[in-house]
């Protein structure tokens, strides 16, 4: 059973790890490389019958009733954030499903799409383009199937929107939905650079490999560094590429992210990012809609539909009122300018740090702001000037287990 994604060798969900041995994983049976089909997965009755079928969640968009398409598992996600762009946008698109429909099943779903496809109209006249936007119409309906079981990609590491052309693209192509991915090479990292430079994810792996096994020191070292990338950014996200990301998508514009291997709705909103929470477990909550993409290491807030921070979920005693979501767009923000700031404040140019150190630096800064006492209340295991500490005594009564 094909992977939603695109490895072979999956990852976990905090993102895949390279062995030691790194075997083409990527884009599967792409870039000329041989890939045998893998093995069916056994699946329970239960999940077949799950699998053609997903939950419907509407929300209040822009003021309309709005249908989100949901999933259990790690199923069609390619179909699936591409769909809900479209139902997302429908005023333009002219995708809608129902009023208060609660389940769709798969091959609704692809018609839809088809019928979306087959609407499109080429953007010049000339007889020329007619007849190339002919046929990459029937080239995108017959790889269509593909994207209800996975999408074949081959990530390059020099820019947010740079793919190996594959087939499937086509699909992004004719539908105008931006595909991206934050999978980027810091460029003050010279060694790296040299070692990667514009290879695909395909071509990285057979390059490390091929170094590993050459007598050259200087070719071996090539491939650990490139190697080394790998590892150190298996989530497929980097500093940089989510720098470079937020440079490049367009305010309030609507694309398809790809990251561990996986692909999500998301959209620009007041200079951040966030994706589209699809997960069938916030079925029920209405305030959960985004969930905002500022880190790497997958810290992120859940907002609503106006992008307001929700409460968190699954805690007891959440009797608070709402933050106010002011005050998470000013954590968003200071992400971004914290660096900035602490560089300007010590006379240092913001070009000379790494991306990797400024995160560093981010990282120190919340961590200081957390030991700082809220309320007048001391931080914890703090004690009042001039009180001693009392010597504890031994409680014979403790059992160890």
């Amino acid at each position: 059973h094909p992977s939603e994604g695109t490895l072979e060798e999956q990852p976990t969900e905090s993102g895949g790890s390279l062995p030691g041995s790194p075997e083409p994983s990527l884009a599967t049976g792409a870039a000329g490389l041989p890939a045998e089909p893998p093995l069916p997965r056994a699946r329970t009755p239960t999940q077949e019958a799950e699998g053609d079928f997903y939950c419907v969640k509407w929300i209040t968009w822009k003021g309309e009733r709005t249908p989100v398409v949901t999933q259990s598992e790690n199923g069609p996600c390619p179909l699936l954030a591409i769909m809900n762009i479209l139902l997302l946008q429908w005023k333009a698109s002219g995708v809608k499903l129902p009023a208060q429909k609660e389940v769709i099943t798969a091959e609704e779903l692809m018609a839809h799409l088809g019928d979306c496809i087959l609407s499109t109209q080429p953007r010049e006249p000339s007889e020329g383009l007619q007849l190339n936007f002919q046929q990459n119409i029937n080239d995108t309906m017959t790889v269509l199937p593909k994207l209800s079981t996975g999408l074949d990609v081959n990530v390059r590491f020099t820019g947010v929107s740079d793919f190996e052309y594959t087939p499937e693209c086509i699909v992004f192509d004719l539908l105008n939905v931006p595909l991206y991915h934050g999978w980027l090479v810091d460029p003050q990292s010279p060694e790296v650079v040299q070692a990667v430079g514009k290879l695909s994810y395909n071509q990285l792996v057979e390059k490390i490999i091929t170094c590993k096994q050459a007598s050259d020191s200087a070719l071996v070292s090539e491939g650990l560094v490139a190697e080394q990338f790998l590892e150190s950014t298996a989530s497929q996200l980097t500093y940089h590429g989510l720098c470079e990301l937020t440079a490049a998508v367009r305010e309030g514009e609507l694309s398809v992210f790809f990251r561990n291997n996986h692909f999500s709705t998301m959209i620009k909103h007041q200079g951040h990012l966030y994706l589209l929470v699809t997960d069938q477990g916030f079925l029920q909550e209405e305030r959960v809609v985004w969930e905002s993409l500022h880190t790497v290491d997958g810290d992120s807030c859940f907002c609503d539909t106006e992008f307001h921070l929700s409460h968190a979920l699954g805690r007891e005693g959440a009797t608070a009122a709402p933050p106010d979501h002011r005050l998470h767009q000013g954590q968003l923000d200071q992400d971004y300018l914290m660096a900035l700031s602490l560089q300007q404040g010590r006379g240092q140019d913001p070009s000379v740090l790494s991306d990797l150190e400024l995160a560093r630096q981010l990282q120190q800064e919340e961590y200081q702001r957390q030991r700082v006492p809220v309320q007048g209340r001391a931080p914890l295991g703090s004690r009042p000037p001039g009180e001693r500490r009392q010597r504890q005594k031994p409680d014979l009564d403790c059992t160890l287990l």
